[in-house]
């Protein structure tokens, strides 16, 4: 792929992934990368957090002649943000439609499941350190001369140690 460039540079990773990704999102789900990655600008961060875009549902057309209808944008939505996204849907549809550049959805399809899978989910906080852990992490980290590369290895320090059980349980 770097070979397509002009002088061979360095390409961003996101660019190839989506090189790769979006002709199968447009083949299963008729949905562009763009649009995915855009929603939280498009539908708002508080429905964004808690919906995502799964596909754009196009209406079958028998004849070529046929005219043209708006798709079905499907939404899988959590809780409650199910009824907001249902209150805001036309405000949403617009938003899409400028994203696109045309009036290509004419109304969205609510699907209520999980959208954050459980590693997307925030982990508990770790656990307070003993003094003993304490005290052997600030032995290993007290030689490092510069503080700011000290302080950051203690606090990885600190968060690895503190997401094992402690010893003796």
């Amino acid at each position: 792929m770097a070979g397509k460039r002009a002088f061979g540079n360095p390409v961003p990773v996101s660019d190839l992934a989506t090189e790769i990704l979006d002709p199968m999102l447009k083949k299963r789900a008729g949905i562009s990368i763009g649009l995915v990655q855009s929603w939280e600008e498009i539908a708002g961060p508080r429905l964004a957090t808690h919906s995502r875009p799964e596909k754009i549902q196009w209406p079958r057309r028998l004849h070529e002649d046929d005219p043209f209808e708006p798709a079905t944008l499907i939404v899988a939505c959590e809780g409650m943000a199910a009824l907001h996204l249902q209150h805001e849907a036309g405000e949403v549809i617009n938003r899409v439609n400028a994203f696109l550049g045309f009036n290509a959805i004419g109304r969205i399809k609510i699907l209520q499941k999980p959208v954050l899978s459980q590693k997307a989910r925030p982990k508990p906080a770790p656990r307070p350190l003993t003094e003993a852990e304490k005290a052997k992490l600030s032995h290993l980290v007290g030689k490092i001369e510069d503080d700011g590369l000290r302080a950051s290895l203690e606090r990885l320090g600190a968060t690895i140690l503190g997401e094992r059980k402690p010893k003796g349980s």
